[in-house]
């Protein structure tokens, strides 16, 4: 014999159904808002009008970079338009997830000659490279690197 489907228990499953998606918006939230490694720039109007000027000048430069992943190095071999090593000014990048700031590091990087190395223990995985260098002359040449790091 089966049990009649009454009014309160059609209210408690659909009170329990919004209760269950009203949870999960709250969890997704707050997971949002703790991981979020905070804004890119200050003033995204004073930020724009620096771009295309800042742009030019590192198109300027010509220089081309390939950055690799082996054994725990980090590697970026910066080349100028002849296709020969630069040297840089300057050079500090922030290696992390793309995600959250939690396994951010800074490495240090030193010139062997020809490229420029850091050490620097990464799992596996999705892995962004935010650079910033310098010319000899001082033109400031950054980017955003994306890398994968397999098991």
């Amino acid at each position: 014999m089966a049990q009649e489907f009454t009014g309160r228990k059609v209210f408690v499953f659909i009170a329990s159904a919004f209760a269950l998606i009203i949870a999960v918006n709250i969890f997704m939230a707050v997971k949002a808002v703790s991981t979020f490694p905070g804004l890119e720039v200050r003033n995204s109007y004073v930020a724009s009008q620096n771009f295309d000027r800042e742009r030019k000048a590192q198109e300027a430069l010509g220089w081309t970079l390939r950055e690799t992943y082996a054994e725990g190095e980090l590697r970026l071999a910066f080349r100028d338009s002849a296709g020969l090593p630069v040297e840089l000014g300057d050079i500090s990048a922030v290696v992390g997830r793309t995600t959250e700031a939690a396994e951010d590091v800074t490495p240090a990087f030193v010139h062997d000659g020809t490229d420029y190395v850091a050490a620097v223990d990464l799992a596996p995985g999705r892995w962004m490279v935010l650079l910033e260098a310098s010319a000899k002359d001082g033109t400031r040449f950054h980017k955003r690197l994306d890398l994968f790091v397999k098991d």
